[in-house]
């Protein structure tokens, strides 16, 4: 007689049915390093290289976070991940009465090119590649950093890493938008244009599902509407005449990892295929501009203030499932980052788990551990399918721009995240700790703070540099920016030169505030 099963369904978090047995009928004979690179877009994958281990740090002053870096870099990390505060992200300078309160809190506060070469002292940006998580500001910061390569002699040519740049999933998901859709999308093209010539092996964009899913997206909607927003991009700079074969090498992304490995590691391999067969329809014929690269964070939204030490094992299987996925860079989250900033043992901690999962589980030394895998194999053509099946009502809707205009993503992402929290109060979901196996503990003692005074820190160093600089130089620096706004002419060179010159990130960014206009949904 057959047991009685657990449930009368199983489903992953996307409601995919998963069945009791899989069999060969689901797989398909793909080889690692071929379009449409579902198995990995290198042939050898970590054989020859390992992903770049990233922790993603910042917050407080610039003294405080380069403190940080040294030390993650010291313990062994190979690319930094640098988080600016909300003034910073939204365009406000310390200084600005929207400042108050939030200066240093969720991210380092950068307010001028001084603040950046305090941020990176002592530290080669011709040696490091660097990920900022910015995307409103983006341009301003990535001049900051331009500015700093260049006083440090570096070549242009070999500076690398990647701007966040996703302005679609601000609108979306997240927030921290300042001008509406479309001169946003003048400037994200604008960057991509300016850094094909000047800075190419930097990543100009970094289409975030990330944000998507922390919102309360379920896998296929963060990997769908991800890639639509991709779409959106592409669009956008073959309407500005770039060339798809150059620019699209350049475009990465940026994915979230949940507790669900299987189901990950499925949306990661349907991901790559799917990107493949959009860039090749809209004129791709160049292999590396098929390829979908991407960044992984563990799942913020998956940490729990109660039971915090359960968190570790979450980021493991999280970790394992990105790698298994064939992610080019982790970040791995500290356990304390529900209740707090990381502490630099929670940093270490979450390091080491991706070191042990490089050097010690064995999952690193073939291609795609899990192809083949009749049930791997059978998720990742549903997690495609469904996909897809957003993606067209999204392109019947006119783009993603037009769907975001009209609410169709957010109402959606609103959707799921109801549902996750109704399922884990009626139990349907177990977290552990959480709504199962809880326990009374005792709070953590060592929480990382930030005091309110670094503001006034902040704001001696703007009157400083306020009062060192050229400031009629500046102003006529500002006038030119916003002529250049006002025509059809690249703002990057004009950004880049008010950075030189010190100007403020809000002076750059009030510029445009006052050409662009404010969105306000």
């Amino acid at each position: 007689m057959e047991e009685k099963e657990r449930k009368d369904k199983f489903l992953t978090d996307s409601n995919i049915e998963i069945k009791r047995v899989y069999s060969k009928l689901d797989v398909k004979d793909e080889q690692p390093g071929e379009f449409p690179f579902t198995r990995g877009i290198q042939s050898t994958m970590y054989r020859s290289k390992l992903w770049t281990m990233r922790q993603y740090a910042g917050f407080s002053t610039a003294e405080e976070s380069n403190k940080r870096y040294h030390y993650l870099l010291n313990n062994g990390t190979t690319g930094l991940s640098v988080a600016f505060d909300l003034p910073t992200q939204i365009g406000y300078d310390s200084s600005h009465d929207f400042a108050d309160g939030e200066v240093g809190k969720a991210g380092v506060a950068i307010d001028t090119l001084r603040d950046i070469e305090i941020l990176f002292d002592g530290i080669k940006l011709e040696n490091i590649t660097t990920s900022m998580t910015i995307n409103s500001t983006a341009s301003i910061l990535l001049s900051m950093y331009i500015a700093l390569a260049k006083k440090q002699g570096a070549d242009l040519k070999k500076i690398s890493g990647t701007i966040q740049n996703d302005i679609l999933k601000e609108y979306a998901a997240r927030g921290t938008y300042i001008y509406p859709p479309k001169p946003s999308m003048r400037i994200i093209t604008d960057i991509f244009e300016y850094c094909g010539k000047e800075v190419p092996k930097w990543n100009t964009i970094s289409i975030s599902g990330y944000h998507i899913r922390e919102a309360g997206s379920t896998a296929v909607q963060e990997l769908a509407f991800t890639l639509a927003n991709g779409k959106a991009y592409l669009k956008s700079a073959i309407d500005k005449g770039l060339d798809i074969n150059v620019f699209a090498k350049r475009l990465s992304f940026f994915f979230n990892a949940h507790n669900n490995m299987f189901e990950e590691v499925a949306k990661f391999r349907a991901a790559r295929r799917m990107w493949a067969k959009i860039t090749k329809d809209l004129g791709a014929t160049d292999p590396k501009a098929q390829m979908l690269r991407f960044h992984t964070q563990t799942g913020g939204s998956t940490l729990t203030a109660q039971q915090p030490q359960n968190n570790i094992p979450r980021v493991t299987i999280q970790a394992m499932s990105a790698v298994l996925g064939g992610t080019q860079s982790l970040h791995t989250n500290g356990f304390d980052e529900a209740i707090a900033l990381p502490t630099e043992e929670a940093a270490r901690i979450a390091l080491r788990t991706q070191q042990i999962v490089a050097y010690e589980s064995g999952i690193v030394d073939t291609v795609d551990p899990l192809a083949g895998s009749y049930y791997v194999e059978a998720l990742t053509n549903e997690v495609e399918a469904a996909a897809w099946d957003y993606i067209n009502k999204i392109d019947a809707m006119g783009g993603s721009v037009a769907a975001i205009e009209q609410g169709y993503l957010q109402n959606e992402i609103a959707a799921s995240a109801y549902k996750y929290q109704n399922d884990i109060q009626s139990g349907e979901k177990v977290i552990v700790g959480v709504n199962k196996f809880t326990s009374e503990e005792a709070p953590l003692k060592d929480i990382f703070t930030v005091d309110d005074s670094i503001r006034q820190l902040q704001i001696d160093k703007i009157n400083k540099v306020k009062s060192e600089r050229n400031n009629e130089k500046v102003k006529s620096i500002l006038a030119q920016l916003d002529a250049n706004a006002k025509a059809d002419v690249n703002l990057m060179p004009t950004i880049l030169e008010a950075a030189e010159n010190y100007a403020t990130l809000g002076e750059i960014a009030d510029v445009m505030r006052k050409v662009f206009g404010e969105y306000t949904g």
